[in-house]
């Protein structure tokens, strides 16, 4: 059921130096955002955490709060 399951056995020197060597690439081509850029996912971000929580709220408004009032 769990042939997947970790194996210490498989890690050596040369998987681990590999591995380091694909982070670092990865690293390397990143950038620092913008002031604009970082604003724009900022408030991207805040929309919809505030989205999620209002579709949150009418769940709960109907499913606790409607039934008290019929």
């Amino acid at each position: 059921m769990a042939e997947n399951s970790f194996d210490l056995s498989n890690i050596n020197s040369a998987s681990i130096n590999q591995s380091l060597k694909t982070y670092l690439r990865v690293l390397k081509l990143t950038k620092k955002p913008s002031r604009e850029e970082f604003l724009t996912i900022a408030k991207v971000a805040g929309l919809g955490i505030l989205a999620i929580g209002f579709i949150g709220f009418l769940i709960y408004i109907l499913l606790v709060e409607m039934p008290k009032w019929v």
